[in-house]
């Protein structure tokens, strides 16, 4: 076997190729450095590979940090451009990695939809990647058993992945570095992989990879197009425009689904904590002053991400349509939010245009797509738009190509806000110093639908809290005093006169032989003053039924 060191009775490859994957925060930059024994990658977040060399143990170790995905989501939601990256990391370590170690902390629970996500994004690379793998259980300083009670405990998607991958497996505790035992154990078992496959490291179908190259660079330069033209664009509404001209207040709507970033996106622009970051099914406007502009910031309701516009509630639909009267005489931008991390689908563009054309055709020259999440993205965010693909180009190309990127973790950076407001000031101009608008008709329709609506909902109240008044007044009456029972009483009369006995007493009972008394009673479904608590609750509880069901007939 090439490369190979004869060291007395054992023998191992003088170069290893390790290539490290899992999902976000699983712990695979500081595997890495574990590995290589120093700080060699930064902890944090990356969209695209970075490869690292050291020499380890008397061999040479490139190690490859493929980009990581969301723990739960199915490699259908994960961006496109990521899915490149996860292909094109084993170009990184040339003809191929020896291993890959997949990342699973043994702290966390591995739920059916971690392994559907692994599966997911590990097929990508095709089925004879899984004959390479190694499962690495991180944070091995949290296990108090053994790594094979663990395995066996978690239940059936774990013991599936591990016996996916060949029942191989190995603890790492990046916390000790100093213990060398863990990572020279761990090169003994990628070399017992390579060996496995017999001498050979993976490699991927080279048509694939070809066909991944290829339609990265086209996606490059189409990013390049795109972005030429948003440039040429704005130097043109730029050059009619004064360069010291901007309008002294701004409107903004902010629009999209629900959990992309609205009321973050609306902290970052006005520079503090004015939205509240919990749900709202109502509009939501609050007021500023940024870059000497007074700001005015509209949050609309949010719909399922998936969700057609002919499935939700109609009180959403009305607060969407209401928003834009929120800030009279109407807003000069819709900003709609779109994050950059999770793949955006045909259900999305479909979603998206569904609830923007209910404030009607006009609001697209309006609009501006506002990523999200920019802190995610490691490249243009021109080329993520191309390498998503048709659903995305054409919500940007129905915008008019206006798009803007925005980190919200990074609030400290105002010139992403200075030129989002310069983008917003240059809509305005194409449209002609224009605000939008909503159809007016449309406006005065919805809010004559919603005051009837309140009116009803008002009246409904209303009856409501009547019938559990009727109840609950019935309900005092026969847990009250004896004395309290009129239609008992003119009963109680009545028995006693048929007994012989006078009526004219304040008792009806105070001729009346205390034992046919309650036989009388019982009879005639009326509680007796001599029958316990209990008894008389159970026979009025009867008739209080009996109360109802004529009162509702």
């Amino acid at each position: 076997m090439s490369g190979i060191m004869d060291l007395g009775d054992t023998q191992h490859l003088s170069e290893l190729r390790i290539m490290l994957m899992g999902y976000k925060t699983v712990g695979k930059s500081s595997t890495g450095n574990t590995i290589l024994g120093r700080e060699e990658f930064d902890l944090k977040r990356s969209a695209q590979c970075v490869r690292r060399h050291g020499e380890v143990a008397d061999r040479h170790i490139t190690v490859i940090e493929a980009p990581g995905w969301w723990k739960c989501y199915a490699v259908e939601d994960s961006p496109e451009i990521l899915k490149q990256e996860i292909l094109l990391s084993v170009s990184l370590c040339p003809p191929g990695p020896h291993v890959v170690l997949l990342i699973i902390p043994v702290n966390i629970k591995f739920k059916e939809s971690e392994r559907k996500a692994v599966q997911g994004h590990l097929d990508l690379l095709g089925e004879r990647v899984w004959s390479h793998t190694i499962v690495l259980f991180t944070c091995g300083d949290y296990l108090d058993t053994s790594i094979e009670r663990h395995i066996e405990s978690e239940g059936q998607d774990l013991q599936w992945l591990v016996d996916k991958c060949g029942n191989r497996y190995h603890v790492l505790n990046n916390r000790n570095r100093s213990d060398d035992t863990q990572i020279k154990e761990l090169l003994e078992k990628i070399e017992e992989t390579v060996a496995q496959n017999n001498g050979c490291h993976f490699e991927i179908d080279r048509n694939i990879l070809q066909e991944v190259e290829e339609r990265k660079r086209a996606e490059e330069e189409r990013a390049e197009e795109r972005m030429e033209r948003m440039q040429e664009r704005r130097e043109n509404i730029r050059s009619q425009m004064s360069d010291t001209q901007h309008l002294s207040e701004l409107r903004i709507v902010l629009m999209g689904y629900k959990t992309v970033g609205k009321s973050s996106a609306g902290n970052t622009i006005l520079g503090r904590e004015e939205f509240d970051l919990k749900r709202s099914a109502q509009c939501v406007r609050r007021h500023g002053e940024v870059a000497d502009r007074h700001i005015t910031v509209i949050e609309a309701p949010g719909w399922w991400k998936c969700y057609a516009v002919e499935m939700s509630p109609e009180i959403l639909k009305q607060e969407i349509l209401l928003s834009v009267s929120l800030c009279p005489p109407g807003p000069h931008v819709v900003l709609l939010i779109i994050r950059v991390n999770i793949k955006f689908k045909e259900s999305e563009r479909k979603s998206v245009q569904g609830y923007l054309d209910l404030l009607g055709e006009r609001v697209w020259s309006h609009t501006i797509v506002l990523f999200t999440c920019g802190d995610y993205l490691d490249t243009s965010i021109e080329q993520h738009i191309e390498s998503e693909g048709q659903d995305l180009q054409w919500l940007v190309d129905k915008c008019g190509n206006r798009y803007h990127v925005l980190n919200n973790r990074n609030r400290s950076d105002d010139t992403q806000i200075k030129e989002l407001l310069e983008k917003i000031e240059e809509t305005v101009a194409q449209n002609n110093g224009c605000h939008f608008e909503i159809d007016r008709k449309i406006l005065q329709e919805v809010e004559e639908r919603k005051r009837a609506e309140e009116e009803r909902a008002e009246e409904r109240m209303k009856r409501m809290q009547e019938r559990r008044e009727n109840i609950r007044s019935q309900m005092m009456r026969g847990v009250g005093k004896f004395d309290t029972w009129s239609v008992g009483s003119s009963a109680y009369g009545s028995f006693g006169s048929h007994s012989g006995a006078s009526s004219r007493s304040d008792s009806p009972f105070s001729s009346v032989d205390g034992s046919n008394l309650q036989k009388g009673s019982k009879s005639m479904g009326l509680p007796s003053p001599y029958m316990s608590g209990d008894e008389r609750s159970d026979t009025m509880s009867v008739g209080s039924c009996a109360e109802s069901e004529e009162d509702s007939s």
